[in-house]
């Protein structure tokens, strides 16, 4: 990445608001542009700063950060949202997800390993921190507690080529690009392009989204023969 992202920080905790702005202050891709303390005025200064990425926590006083999540993915689609919280709740970890955060990460995190996961982010990953990763193959199996919406079936919604079905049940069972090239015998840019083809056709902004939707529908590779 040739320029800094762009950061906006949003926590209702100063002391750790302040903390969290001094340790990426010090990465030298990463510039923190701006701060807010409740989802009033987190919203109010990403219209006004239009940032790359925001760090939302989801415990604040009114509006959780969850329930933020919508207005944030309407009204900035091209910004992206981390979730930094402490919170290892798989249903928050479901909303979340479903909600449009392109990751999920909790406040024990490394500095380090915070700032490679901006990085990652703004380059199109999903990022979930690690502690939590049984559960997110819980949520992709379809386990969550989480209260589920209505869906329809697969032939009603947007339509995809069989290359990207079968690419989007990998994707339901947490493959990454190089273990779908794998197993389907294809380039993995070519994988990187179908996903992209997915994610525009369902209007979805990350690929643990398009699991998500893909386990809500009932989607699962194929039985191999024999």
């Amino acid at each position: 990445m040739t320029s800094k992202i762009r950061v906006l920080v949003v926590d209702d905790h100063t002391l750790f608001r302040r903390g969290l702005i001094a340790l990426l202050r010090q990465e030298a891709g990463i510039e923190v542009v701006g701060e807010a303390a409740d989802a009033a005025d987190a919203l109010r200064r990403a219209r006004e700063l239009r940032p790359d990425l925001i760090l939302l926590d989801n415990h604040m006083p009114g509006v959780t950060g969850l329930a933020l999540l919508p207005s944030l993915r309407a009204e900035l689609p091209e910004v992206r949202v981390l979730m930094l919280t402490v919170s290892e709740d798989e249903q928050d970890l479901a909303e979340a997800l479903r909600n449009g955060a392109q990751g999920y990460l909790l406040k024990t995190a490394e500095g380090d390993e915070l700032a490679a996961a901006l990085i990652r982010t703004m380059r199109g990953e999903s990022v979930v921190a690690a502690e939590m990763s049984h559960k997110l193959l819980n949520v992709l199996r379809g386990g969550s507690s989480a209260p589920a919406r209505a869906v329809a079936p697969v032939d009603e919604e947007p339509p995809l080529s069989p290359r990207e079905l079968e690419i989007l049940r990998e994707l339901t069972q947490g493959a990454s690009n190089k273990e779908i090239a794998r197993q389907l015998g294809i380039a993995e840019s070519t994988v990187k392009i179908h996903v992209q083809h997915i994610l525009r056709k369902l209007g979805l902004s990350s690929r643990v989204q398009a699991a998500v939707w893909g386990s809500e529908r009932g989607l699962a590779p194929a039985a191999s023969a024999g």
